[in-house]
């Protein structure tokens, strides 16, 4: 792991034990942390807390407080964090069942949300139960059980929903119209092998590994993949038209494999 990366994880974990004490019971990286493919300069770190009861407001505020970039700086691009309850950790529900979320950084919008409800549907839901399937196969433990032990997958139906779900809400997105490369679009290419990649072997890859399995399998879409692998050495990104068309191929996919 990244040194400047560990340090503040654990310092992380400090913090959030000062703020929750004895109900914090686990903490986990994440993301591309997690999946052993985290880029200085370009990847997020993510974090899931555990607790062992239901946040008050207050913990929840302190919690924030705690954490955000200006109390704790972030090394990377920001920090997403999501506290849950041991209980809805476990029980593989499709619903985002957080106690609090946390997104700072230095560039990174600040942001922190204290219930689902208030979690604008139009920014998706599908984000939470997606994460915490990442966590069950891939979760970095840096407090408590093995994230395999306190993380429950989700049940098929419910996977493929989510998504569906998620790839619809990328579509949804504005893009660039023209033949030019449209930053950002690789993200959306690799994002959607992760996607097909879980659906058809069983398991979570880093989206640039996800690319190269798709690579290996032969699909149809080489060269779309290749020049999404590309950018994230420094290439030429996909073009906008580019990147939503293979997104549909995969939602196709998605919405008919069996």
């Amino acid at each position: 792991m990244d040194s400047d990366v560990q340090r503040y994880l654990a310092d992380l974990v400090g913090a959030a034990r000062s703020v929750l004490g004895d109900n914090l019971v686990g903490a986990y990286a994440a993301g591309s942390v997690g999946l052993g493919a985290y880029q200085p300069g370009r990847s997020d770190i993510d974090v899931a807390l555990l607790c062992a009861e239901p946040l008050p407001t207050a913990a929840k505020r302190d919690l924030v407080a705690g954490l955000r970039h200006e109390a704790l700086p972030c090394p990377a691009r920001g920090l997403e964090l999501v506290a849950y309850r041991r209980s809805v950790a476990a029980s593989g529900t499709p619903e985002p069942g957080f106690e609090v979320e946390l997104n700072t950084g230095a560039r990174m919008p600040f942001r922190a949300t204290y219930a689902p409800a208030d979690r604008p549907a139009a920014d998706g839901h599908f984000w939470y139960a997606l994460d915490r399937s990442i966590l069950h196969q891939h979760g970095y433990a840096l407090l408590g059980p093995p994230a395999a032990e306190v993380f429950t997958d989700l049940a098929p139906a419910d996977l493929r929903r989510l998504l569906i779900d998620a790839l619809s809400w990328w579509l949804a997105l504005p893009t660039p119209p023209g033949d030019e490369p449209a930053p950002g679009a690789e993200d959306a290419v690799l994002g959607a092998c992760r996607s097909l990649v879980r659906v058809r072997h069983g398991r979570w890859l880093a989206k640039t590994d996800a690319g190269r399995q798709l690579l290996a399998d032969g699909h149809p879409g080489a060269s779309v993949i290749e020049r999404a692998v590309a950018a994230r050495l420094g290439g030429p990104p996909p073009s906008g038209p580019q990147a939503r068309a293979f997104q549909r191929q995969v939602l196709d996919a998605i919405s008919h494999d069996t």
